[in-house]
């Protein structure tokens, strides 16, 4: 199924110059609890956009939730499988480690090669000589899940990515199941990786994110287990410097996030069980970011000490070739909820 029409999002932040708007970011953002009612949004919930890697938790779902134990997947495992990681030797060592597990390897992993994110996210120049291998791609460990959920059906590990096999059609079961929306209207594409992904609309992308707050009816304690993972260990979830990675400290414990390519982004409050997905239109990490701290203050879900912390996040003021301070990026979003937002 396709859907070519254009979302309409609306302002979510800006740049200003001598107090005058001159850069706007648009966008949309949609708050869900894990009833499915939408408590709160900005501009167009309704309209599928690609959700890329902030669907990597329930892209790992069926394989935590039938085989986990067989594998051996503790905690820190499963963080891994649902990470767009930085390349750091603590994300290749654990894909290594899992994909020995059923006698498979790097050769096996059909997501490509890049540069890690990690020099990026820390400011460092990539060494020259720099050599890397596709368990460095920052989605290695979803593709490594993959690999051992195609062992665990007992299906061939080559063609894991083909939509038809069995590994894809567990995993668009899972997207169908938490999104709320019947398989026959799931939108495909492929992502970055290589691996089919879908396009949902921001409320059911909220959704989806907030039922891994609590239990399920089909999938049992595997949404929490998944969740807490990602929670408990950050790191393994993103890598040093990365916006993931400061969320989730920040949320001490109460909160999940997991971003995608293209400026997405999904957050969920297990004491709330809530939770917030956002897209910037314009596929920038900044204004998203900037966009989304905003959103969080306005529903009052931050302390003073939390605003503070996620104050990494926000860019610092814009300065000129000759060092002088010109302007600066701010939120415009505007959401409208009531106490249950809260």
């Amino acid at each position: 199924m396709s859907d070519t029409r254009l979302p309409l999002h609306q302002p979510m932040a800006a740049t200003f110059r001598g107090g005058h708007p001159e850069n706007i970011h648009f966008g949309s953002l949609a708050l869900v609890n894990a009833s499915g009612q939408l408590l709160a949004q900005v501009g167009d919930v309704d309209t599928p956009i690609f959700t890329r890697s902030a669907l990597k938790p329930f892209q790992a779902m069926p394989l935590v939730a039938r085989w986990a134990d067989r594998f051996g997947l503790n905690d820190a495992d499963i963080a891994l499988l649902c990470a767009s990681h930085s390349g750091e030797p603590v994300h290749t060592e654990r894909a290594a480690d899992l994909l020995a597990r059923i006698g498979a390897g790097e050769r096996d992993l059909a997501c490509g090669c890049h540069v890690p994110f990690f020099y990026a996210a820390t400011g460092q120049t990539p060494p020259a000589d720099g050599r890397y291998t596709r368990l460095h791609h920052n989605c290695s460990g979803k593709h490594t899940g993959m690999l051992l959920m195609a062992n665990g059906l007992g299906a061939p590990l080559a063609g894991y990515l083909n939509v038809e096999h069995p590994v894809q059609q567990a995993i668009a079961d899972s997207v169908s199941h938490f999104a709320g929306i019947p398989r026959a209207q799931l939108i495909l594409g492929m992502d970055g990786c290589s691996a089919p992904n879908y396009a949902l609309p921001l409320r059911n992308l909220a959704l989806a994110a907030a039922r891994l707050t609590r239990p399920d009816a089909l999938y049992g304690e595997t949404p929490v287990r998944i969740a807490r993972a990602m929670s408990l260990h950050p790191e393994l979830v993103s890598g040093q410097g990365r916006n993931d990675l400061i969320l989730m400290q920040t949320g001490q414990g109460d909160w999940v996030s997991k971003v995608g390519a293209d400026g997405v982004q999904i957050l969920a409050s297990f004491s709330r069980q809530m939770a917030i997905a956002a897209k910037c239109s314009d596929g920038q990490l900044t204004p998203l970011m900037v966009a989304l701290v905003s959103a969080l203050d306005q529903l009052g879900w931050i302390t003073d000490g939390q605003r503070q912390a996620l104050s990494a996040l926000l860019p610092p003021p814009m300065r000129n070739a000759a060092g002088l301070e010109v302007g600066e990026m701010r939120a415009v979003l505007r959401l409208s909820t009531g106490t249950q937002a809260r």
